[in-house]
């Protein structure tokens, strides 16, 4: 039996549409359930302090529709795994730490700050899913005093003297965690390495990543939590290939790191995640943040299909999981304490006190909806240039194949997997799910 669910620009919500019927096709598209790739981690975006003070700041009826609408396994995306920054971050109210001025020995260690925003926000995420959230950390910077520039913003390295202490630093964040009956599955070596950016940020080439991550964090951090993985990078696909490499050819930092961590600024050439699986088919490949810059784009279908397209193509790549950035802004993009205002899938309006769901919203839940934890891609081949597509292979042995059509013609998809064939019509400027089902 097959399924087909289709959003396009024209309707924001999906529609069953298996009853349609179709008189010709233009294209075949073969799927073989037999040739199986990566397994799927799942799916998730940011519990940044940003998104959890602009929940503060409307109902607690609107703040559960939210959270409700991400997390919820039938009403919501079913997102599975969140990603939390170790303190501040640009999407934060302003730069802070945990720890008082050169306090190397880490005595003042103190997370409280996340105890009024973003620790309540993960656990109600994690009520309204009824299970906990894997989540990921990440730090945008050391604290200004470890930093060559002395401040948090703008850049700079981490001093040599300081690599042991802030290696300790991340075992210390997931410790506190911890107490708060929160996971940290993973963490990821630094935020976007290479950039000097005017917000938190802190730069590694990647021999300095390399050797803080096989002298001092794996070491120090595997002695206590052996199974938290280390992800490098969490930066551009377009110097992937050379940064991952460089890291992962040493015997050293390798044994330390489970994957690489990319974003979806600058570049998408999405042939570029292969190529490190190629090089390193033992190493795992996530996606740990993507937004739409600029601020808010309200009632605009492009942003739902970047989403689409570059999901597609790094699934088609290796990729096993997708970390959407922040969960929610305000209506302005924000807060954000420089200025770098975003857009994300569902808007919380704090004047208005409106809830506005993204075209960005719908084209994700093609994906987490219906592709479950512990899916694989499968092997698909569609007779089309114009159109986009990824299939899937569930844990129920459901066939869930995803189409994107960014153009304005209509296109009429034949369906054929082993014995079993359907007819689509894939409408213009949409996005389809054909489910197969035994």
């Amino acid at each position: 039996m097959f399924s087909h669910y289709r959003t396009s620009k024209y309707s924001k919500k999906p529609h069953d549409v298996i009853n349609e019927q179709i008189d010709h096709y233009e294209i075949q598209l073969h799927v073989n359930k037999d040739i199986t790739f990566q397994t799927i981690i799942g799916f998730g975006g940011a519990f940044t302090e940003s998104a959890a003070f602009t929940l503060s700041n409307v109902s607690d009826s609107k703040r559960e529709k939210v959270l409700t609408s991400y997390f919820d396994k039938v009403e919501g995306l079913n997102y599975t795994i969140g990603r939390v920054h170790i303190h501040s971050c640009d999407f934060s109210l302003g730069n802070y730490t945990y720890v008082e001025d050169n306090d190397i020995e880490l005595k003042t260690f103190d997370i409280s700050r996340e105890l009024k925003y973003v620790i309540p926000m993960i656990k109600d995420a994690e009520r309204i899913a009824g299970h906990k959230i894997k989540l990921l950390a990440s730090p945008w910077s050391p604290p200004a005093w470890m930093k060559s520039n002395k401040e948090m913003n703008n850049g700079g390295y981490l001093l040599p003297e300081y690599y042991e202490t802030w290696a300790r630093y991340y075992v210390k964040f997931i410790d506190a965690f911890k107490k708060n009956d929160l996971e940290i599955e993973y963490i990821t070596v630094q935020n976007e390495p290479a950039a000097v950016q005017v917000w938190d940020s802190c730069i590694y080439t990647a021999e300095e990543e390399r050797d803080f991550v096989k002298d001092y964090l794996g070491p120090i951090l595997h002695e206590k939590y052996p199974d938290v993985k280390i992800l490098i990078w969490d930066h551009n696909r377009d110097i992937i290939v050379h940064r991952a490499d460089t890291v992962l050819k040493s015997k050293e930092a390798r044994e330390h790191v489970w994957g690489t961590g990319l974003h979806w600024y600058v570049s998408e050439a999405f042939e570029n995640l292969t190529k490190v699986h190629d090089l390193h088919p033992d190493k795992h490949i996530l996606f740990t943040e993507g937004c739409i810059e600029g601020g808010v784009h309200l009632n605009d279908h492009t942003t739902g299909e970047r989403y689409a397209r570059n999901m597609i193509g790094d699934f088609n790549n290796y990729c096993e999981g997708y970390l959407d950035w922040n969960l929610t802004l305000n209506e302005q993009g924000g807060p954000n304490h420089v200025g770098n205002y975003c857009d994300a899938p569902i808007i919380t309006d704090t004047i208005k006190k409106e809830i506005i769901f993204n075209s960005s919203y719908y084209y994700i839940g093609h994906f987490s909806k219906y592709v479950k934890p512990n899916s694989k891609r499968i092997f698909s081949n569609l007779e089309s240039d114009e159109l986009k597509h990824v299939s899937f292979l569930t844990p129920e042995n459901e066939v869930v194949t995803i189409i994107l059509n960014q153009t304005e013609n209509k296109y009429n998809v034949k369906i054929n997997i082993a014995d079993k064939s359907k007819i689509i019509e894939v409408s213009p400027r949409s996005i389809s799910t054909i489910i197969e089902r035994d």
